[in-house]
């Protein structure tokens, strides 16, 4: 059993919003991980007989986040649950990130209510809450025993995350669309340039063919306009490609120029939602996941290469109609894209100056 943390302070960090009961916590979390499980078991079937999916691994691979920690649940900043919900009845933990002395990591561990009156200090027992809607002093109604409460260290992801925590409400600020007016006609050539010109055997997705002969994907990159404005988009274009592009992206332009629109953009929120945990809620997470998976679909059906053989369709953008269809599929990913962007927003806790 952990002992009790100092870590924050009720003058920067207000109560939790909600207490949950070990058992609350427990079913949570056994809830997420059975999701998890569901979203990433093909990918973990296929990893096992060393098979690769040029679509789904891009999930893995391009954004560096395991199964294994996808999995883990976290309430968000503002809950709290006891200690006793992350051990079994042998004081075994029942999660893997935790250390030897049974502290989890990016949480701290605080007395409810604490002696003093500040989070941290003095030590308990096991006893196990009631859950409930925390009062205003922080306590929980009808609580026979202190006990020993986790919680997401905000604090310490302030101090030491403080600047990817500014740049990422920024980012997602800037680029939501009441800020910012979409723009839909990029098409999803971003994949089309990325293999401009290139050789046999050079392309990124070596396992497909082109739908087009590489001559055919040629032309199409070199009549459009390219107007990609993401930079993790950008950067991979072939130097044939990058110099026709209608700007050059940068890091430090990124929050300038991120469209609402785009499928990048979109399918970015995954990794800005794992990179908050635990102050984000990893229901919140999954449901990012779930939207770069439906996103990246779009993203291969519109590209150059043949997913046919993987069961996918054809979004033929090299025609008017196949132009017509990524837009009308490009607005309805936008909507739901903005609809998690405010979420995760609203989760953040307060900012301070």
């Amino acid at each position: 059993m952990s002992s009790p943390t100092q870590a924050m302070s009720p003058s920067t960090l207000e109560s939790p919003a909600r207490v949950l009961s070990a058992e609350e916590a427990s079913r949570a979390r056994r809830e997420h991980e059975e999701r998890a499980d569901a979203l990433t078991a093909a990918h973990r079937e296929r990893r096992l007989r060393g098979q690769k999916h040029p679509v789904e691994d891009f999930l893995f691979t391009y954004y560096p986040f395991s199964p294994a920690k996808l999995r883990r649940w976290h309430p968000g900043w503002d809950v709290a649950y006891p200690v006793t919900a992350d051990v079994d009845s042998r004081g075994a933990a029942l999660i893997t990130d935790v250390d030897d002395a049974g502290h989890r990591s990016w949480y701290l561990d605080y007395l409810d209510p604490p002696p003093s009156g500040r989070p941290g200090a003095g030590r308990t027992d096991t006893a196990e809450g009631t859950s409930g809607t925390a009062g205003h002093d922080g306590r929980l109604p009808h609580r026979e025993a202190d006990v020993l409460l986790r919680r997401a260290d905000v604090e310490r992801y302030r101090r030491d995350r403080a600047s990817a925590l500014s740049f990422m409400r920024r980012l997602l600020s800037a680029s939501s669309l009441s800020s910012r007016r979409p723009q839909f006609g990029c098409f999803g050539l971003h994949e089309w340039a990325m293999v401009h010109r290139v050789q046999e055997g050079e392309q990124r997705h070596e396992d497909l063919p082109l739908r087009l002969s590489q001559a055919e994907t040629d032309q199409v990159v070199e009549r459009e306009n390219l107007v990609c404005s993401h930079i993790d988009a950008f950067r991979f274009f072939t130097p044939s490609a990058a110099p026709r592009n209608a700007m050059q992206p940068t890091r430090e332009t990124q929050v300038e120029l991120d469209n609402p629109a785009c499928l990048h953009v979109g399918m970015d929120l995954y990794k800005w939602a794992m990179k908050l945990t635990p102050l984000i809620p990893s229901g919140l997470v999954l449901d990012c996941f779930e939207h770069a998976r439906e996103t990246r679909v779009l993203d291969m059906e519109a590209s150059p290469y043949d997913v046919r053989p993987l069961g996918y369709g054809v979004v033929p953008i090299e025609t008017a109609s196949g132009k017509a269809e990524y837009v009308r599929r490009q607005r309805g990913l936008a909507e739901r894209a903005d609809a998690l962007r405010s979420r995760i927003l609203d989760h953040l806790p307060p900012a301070i100056d």
